[in-house]
């Protein structure tokens, strides 16, 4: 885990489904359901979770449903109840035994982080 890294986390339950955009500067736990646009720095989709999404994230971790295309600046990790359909441009990559992937996918030595500037554009689009 990075030392820096922001406290603030949120989670989106199980009951609840977002159809939109989500943005964060913390952490995300998502168990419910997301549609649409993602915007943060560390994502966690747990293994209840869906996301049905244009993601723009600096690290994701998918134990549930991915279905979209992402880009990761640092990291995207499949765990073995994971799924993930789509495209995928990240820094690091890798999956668990068990693990689910449907993808196109482009590792690159650099891609551009996830700036303050592309959080805040992205809220003043909502």
């Amino acid at each position: 885990m990075v030392k820096n890294e922001s406290k603030d986390f949120s989670i989106i339950d199980k009951e609840l489904t977002i159809d939109g955009t989500v943005s964060t500067n913390g952490r995300l736990i998502i168990k419910g359901v997301v549609k649409g646009t993602l915007v943060g720095k560390n994502v966690v989709i747990a293994e209840e979770g869906a996301v049905y999404a244009d993601a723009e994230v600096a690290s994701i971790t998918i134990g549930g449903i991915f279905e979209g295309q992402v880009r990761a600046s640092k990291e995207l990790i499949i765990l073995s109840t994971g799924s993930c359909k789509g495209k995928i441009v990240c820094k690091d990559f890798s999956v668990e035994a068990g693990g689910i992937l449907n993808a196109h996918v482009t590792c690159i030595d650099a891609v551009e982080p996830v700036s303050e500037k592309d959080l805040s554009a992205s809220e003043k689009n909502k």
